[in-house]
């Protein structure tokens, strides 16, 4: 049984050190935002 509670400690703290780190990414990373144009052929109109 100790195993069995030492797994899932191990396998929570892994859960949670990448929920951290998905979160951390999500909130504390910002974009770096730049224009963007795009050349769109003419026959791609005509369709």
């Amino acid at each position: 049984m100790p195993s069995l509670i030492r797994l899932l400690v191990v396998l929570g703290l892994i859960g949670g050190v990448v929920y951290g780190t998905l979160w951390a990414f999500a909130n504390l990373v910002e974009p770096h935002t730049r224009e963007m144009s795009v050349n769109v052929p003419a026959d791609r109109f005509a369709k």
